[in-house]
Order: structure tokens, then C-alpha cells, then sequence
């Protein structure tokens, strides 16, 4: 069988040459006679993959030296956890809540101190992201925390908030490298790799040295410690050796792209062609507010369960996989993360096209 267009939010779909490459370094790893699978993360083999994963993650994001990068486990749901165990000195943090996962970590949060939601679009179902430029930040709060782009609901931050000095900790799990960052703008940057760089089971945290201190929560885990990690360079426990090493391998694929500035260019070409068709569309529509839409999910809708199912089914068949909504929207859901290429938006809005003349 041939490849299909993946449309999953997560796990999504790798750059078919990241794939091929690891499948011809499967069995023996540069000559290792192994697969990195088999091999210690204490050898000089593995080293050398940490190490050039690190180098190259810094340079596509321009990392500054008092940034820490660790690559850690346990997904975006553990850092909930971590970052309150870590950051909250007070015990006072603000959230800015825009979608299930900024709610979920806000839930969390509370286990451990005051959180103020500061901020929230909850009143819309989530479709819009609120006005954060003069916000109600809290005196005595750790920091501010937002997930910076909304999978389920399709939103993204265009502009960062006015933390009124306040370090800003951010989820990007689903925009993750696709666009330039600037990293000094964050006390912490985090995310799950599984949406748009690599394999389940890696989470990469990037954070700001001053912010890794021995002064945590009374009875946070020494495995759950920013500290511990930092001071490991990311080999307290055996890592997710494999996961790591897919990652570097998309980093090296993204640098061959152009770096962050090319494949934001693509990203954006991208999306223009899918929301471009969804506004002219007399069938479907757009969930989110036109000046919020992310460039890396998508969701849309008939306007008719039946509908909706009947096109998720007759895509499938097609080719199209993975278009079924979340249950929370409905509709559909396009993830068009930076390995989907322009073809296979081109093809969906094709079959969209076809799909709105046979049904309308």
C-alpha cells in the first residue's frame, strides 16, 4: 500500500526521508553493528546523537546559553505537574485559559497553590484567543502559563501576553518549530514531540537557568526536578533513547528546509490554501476566529453530523486519514503540521471540493 495523507493531530505524520533514513540505520547505526534501539544511552554512540540533537535544536531556535534544553519524558500532562513543583515559590501562578489542555494544566495546578485565571475563552467553546495585552496579573504570582497554540480548537497566540515581568511558560506541543521563536520572551518553553517533530514519549523543556533552583515544592520527586535533569544533561534515567534520536534526525531535515524562517513560509502557504477554500465554501466552515486560526490545526464543519461522518468515511477512502474532529468541536480536523506537504492539502481541498458538489 501506498502512504497516505495523515491528517492526525498526534502522533502525526515524520518526513518520509526521516523515516527512510532511520529504516536503513535500523539494524546498524553508523556502523555500530546496532540499532539505537539496542545501544547504552551511557556510550559514545549515543552521546554523540544527544549532543547533536541539543546543537541543533539551539540553533534552529536560537537558544541562548542560559537557556537549559532537556529531553525529558512523561508528555506535556506530567509538566502540568512539574512546573507548579518547580516555579511555584509563592504558591500563586496565573493561567490564561484557552483550550482542554491550558484547562487540564490549570486543574492541575491547583493541587499545589493559588491559580488565578487571568484570562479565558471558554465563553466562545474556545474559538478565539483573548485580549492579553493589559491583563490582571497577580503581584505575587510565579509565573504566567498559556498553551500557545490549541490543537483541539485551532487557535494560536499571535502575540505573546504582557506578563508585567512575570516569566511566561509556554506549551507548544502542536507549533513546535514551525515558525522563528524568540526564546528570551519565555521563562519556560515545553512540549510533547509527538505533533510535529518526532516519535511519543519525548518532551523537550527549554528553560531559563535562573528558573532551575533546589528551592521546589516539599515532596517533589527528585525525577520530577528541572535540576536534576539539567544537571544530568538529560541522562538521570535512561531516556527515550530511540524518540531522541528520530528527533535530531527531523532537526537536520528542518535545517535542510531552511530553518524555521522556510518552513514557517510553507506552513503559511499551507493554510492559506485550506482556510482560502473553507471561506469561499458554501458547505463547510471554519470554527475560529479568522485573526486566531493556528497554521497547524484545522477544524471545520457541515453543519451536519451525518455529513460530517459521511466525509470523514468516503476521505478515509480517498486517502485522507484521520479527519474526525475531537468530540468537544466536532466536524472535522485538519493537522497540517510541517511534514504534511503542500500536495496533501491540495488533495483535501480537491476531495472537499468534489465532496461539496455531490452533497450540496
Amino acid at each position: 500500500m501506498s502512504r497516505i495523507y495523515n491528517f492526525s493531530a498526534g502522533p502525526a505524520m515524520l518526513p518520509e526521508e526521516v523515516l527512510k533514513e532511520a529504516a536503513e540505520e535500523m539494524t546498524d547505526y553508523r556502523g555500530t553493528g546496532m540499532s539505537v534501539m539496542e545501544m547504552s544511552h551511557r556510550s559514545q554512540a549515543f552521546a554523540s546523537i544527544l549532543n547533536e540533537a541539543e546543537t541543533d535544536i539551539r540553533e534552529l531556535m536560537h537558544i541562548p546559553e542560559n537557556y537549559k534544553v532537556l529531553f525529558l519524558q512523561g508528555g506535556a500532562s506530567l509538566q502540568f505537574a512539574m512546573i507548579p513543583m518547580n516555579l511555584m515559590k509563592n504558591k500563586v501562578s496565573d493561567y490564561i485559559i484557552t483550550g482542554q489542555w491550558a484547562k487540564k494544566a490549570y486543574q492541575e495546578a491547583q493541587k499545589y497553590g493559588r491559580v488565578n485565571k487571568i484570562a479565558s475563552s471558554e465563553d466562545k467553546t474556545f474559538s478565539y484567543i483573548p485580549d492579553c495585552s493589559d491583563l490582571s496579573v497577580s503581584p505575587d504570582a510565579d509565573y504566567v502559563y498559556i498553551c500557545e497554540n490549541n490543537t483541539i480548537y485551532g487557535t494560536k497566540f499571535r502575540e505573546l501576553p504582557d506578563t508585567k515581568g512575570k516569566p511566561l511558560v509556554a506549551d507548544v506541543s502542536s507549533c513546535f518549530l514551525s515558525e522563528p521563536v524568540d526564546v528570551t520572551k519565555y521563562g519556560l518553553i515545553y512540549g510533547g514531540v509527538q505533533k510535529n517533530i518526532g516519535p511519543a514519549g519525548v518532551v523537550i523543556v527549554i528553560i531559563r537557568e535562573d528558573l532551575i533552583t533546589e528551592d521546589v515544592l516539599p515532596g517533589t520527586p527528585t525525577m520530577m526536578q528541572y535540576k536534576t535533569h539539567a544537571d544530568a544533561g538529560s541522562l538521570y534515567n535512561t531516556p527515550p533513547a530511540y524518540g531522541i534520536y528520530i528527533c535530531g534526525k527531523v532537526f537536520k531535515w528542518l535545517k535542510k528546509q531552511g530553518g524555521l524562517e522556510e518552513i514557517k513560509k510553507k506552513n503559511e502557504k499551507k493554510a492559506k490554501l485550506l482556510y482560502d477554500y473553507l471561506d469561499e465554501s458554501c458547505l463547510f466552515k471554519g470554527t475560529v476566529e479568522k485573526k486566531d486560526r493556528s497554521l497547524m490545526n484545522v477544524p471545520f464543519v457541515t453543519g451536519n453530523e451525518e455529513l460530517d461522518a459521511k466525509f470523514v468515511k468516503e476521505a478515509k477512502e480517498a486517502g485522507l486519514e484521520n479527519l474526525k474532529g475531537h468530540r468537544s468541536v466536532g466536524g472535522m480536523r485538519a493537522s497540517i503540521y510541517n511534514a504534511m506537504p503542500y500536495e496533501g492539502v491540495q488533495a483535501l481541498v480537491d476531495f472537499m471540493k468534489k465532496f461539496e458538489k455531490e452533497n450540496l
